[in-house]
């Protein structure tokens, strides 16, 4: 009977960790998009004549972008796809396109970090090169809440 009881606990613990764990990569996940979605809407601003061209800000936003996109696909583990984003199941059913898309993000982004957008139109253009990027990646693996 006592095993039982031990055999029970051990699974609901189990579960409860892996709930956890689902909830914390998902959280982890967010934030990410959230930075990356920062960084885009300053550069955008500087793209519409919101704000003028800083060169500062645009290295930092896709730094930024580079640094987080590069370390999102390992907030994807298996055991993590409950968890309450809008991660789509087709992640974990072709890991390798859903990293395949990040690393396209990584490449694009590294390349503007290394021919840094020189002036409002340039920034545009960094924006229509990335925003295919991010555009590309959510049509296939995020869901639509």
């Amino acid at each position: 009977m006592m095993k039982r009881i031990l055999a029970a606990t051990a699974l609901c613990l189990i579960g409860a960790v892996a709930t956890a764990y689902a909830q914390d990569e998902g959280a982890n996940r967010e934030s990410t998009m959230k930075k990356i979605g920062g960084s885009m809407a300053a550069m955008a601003a500087i793209a519409k004549g919101e704000k003028p061209y800083d060169a500062a800000v645009v290295q930092a936003s896709l730094t930024t972008i580079s640094e987080s996109i590069k370390a999102f696909p390992g907030y994807f583990p298996a055991g993590t796809e409950q968890a309450s984003d809008e991660s789509s199941p087709k992640i974990w059913e072709d890991k390798a396109g859903f990293e395949a898309a990040a690393a396209k993000l990584a490449t694009d982004a590294d390349a503007l970090l290394a021919q840094l957008p020189a002036d409002q139109a340039a920034v545009g253009g960094a924006l229509g090169t990335l925003g295919k990027d991010c555009a590309a990646c959510h049509q296939t693996y995020r869901l639509k809440k």
